[in-house]
């Protein structure tokens, strides 16, 4: 996967068959997200749910960062406004939010480094595929920062608490093998193999049924928060039993051949 342009621009939006790919464009701040960033990302997140042909979303970024995290003078300004109605970090949760909430699965393509509140909105990616030389950390206790809840609880469900105390209390880097070691990597490869692994992984995704991955993964997330709506779960199981995905899907098991959902 080529990089776009080295101009800076907000996010970045391709298409491909099924596969939409998000891409963050600030190569020479290492894709350091601004305000503005923000509702476009929310813009986007929203265009690919809303196309029935997108079947699964990949996020990346621009040159040699995944990203370094909210623009720390933006959270600075508004944290003292008075009369700002929403801070910046109220403003990034409900982005990394509707991430995770998305209907399609999300892969995070880490081409490399991932620091501060991008290390959120690549765990809010339901796989994360990085290289080798890729490293996190998340700098709240240097910066004097208590973290949004969402994202700790994210943090705490995904990586144990034992590592969420660890990347947020000592805010020490750390290196991708850790990265995998921990399980906030799917996946490490070199980077000349990068693009081949999350394509191999994107195409999977994209055969599979759309409305059954859409309800399981809710179902997943919710689990995970403890939020589970147990009869919107059992509702939407009882509705695959009888829907033209299953239908489709046991037609194509007993004809040996790939399902065409």
């Amino acid at each position: 996967m080529s990089d776009i342009t080295d101009a800076a621009t907000s996010p970045l939006l391709e298409r491909d068959g099924a596969r939409a790919t998000i891409r963050l464009n600030r190569p020479k701040h290492l894709n350091r997200l601004q305000a503005e960033d923000l509702d476009e990302l929310v813009r986007l997140f929203d265009l690919v749910e809303a196309d029935p042909a997108l079947r699964v979303l990949v996020l990346t970024g621009t040159g040699r960062a995944f990203s370094a995290g909210y623009d720390l003078n933006s959270v600075a300004e508004r944290a003292v406004s008075a009369n700002e109605q929403q801070s910046a970090g109220s403003a990034f949760e409900l982005v990394v939010n509707r991430l995770e909430d998305l209907g399609v699965p999300t892969i995070c393509r880490l081409n490399g480094g991932v620091y501060g509140g991008s290390t959120d909105l690549a765990l809010a990616c339901d796989f994360r595929i990085g290289v080798d030389t890729a490293e996190m950390f998340m700098p709240a206790a240097r910066l004097g920062l208590h973290y949004y809840r969402s994202g700790i609880k994210r943090y705490v469900t995904r990586l144990g608490v034992d590592n969420a105390k660890r990347l947020f209390l000592t805010a020490q880097k750390i290196s991708a093998p850790e990265m995998l070691r921990i399980g906030y990597l799917t996946a490490m490869v070199p980077v000349e193999f990068l693009d081949e692994e999350v394509d191999q992984l994107a195409t999977a995704l994209a055969g599979n049924a759309p409305q059954a991955m859409r309800g399981m993964k809710r179902a997943i997330n919710e689990f995970a928060r403890g939020e589970l709506d147990d009869r919107a779960a059992d509702q939407r199981h009882r509705d695959s039993m009888r829907g033209d995905e299953i239908k489709e899907g046991i037609k194509a098991f007993a004809e040996k051949r790939p399902p065409r959902f």
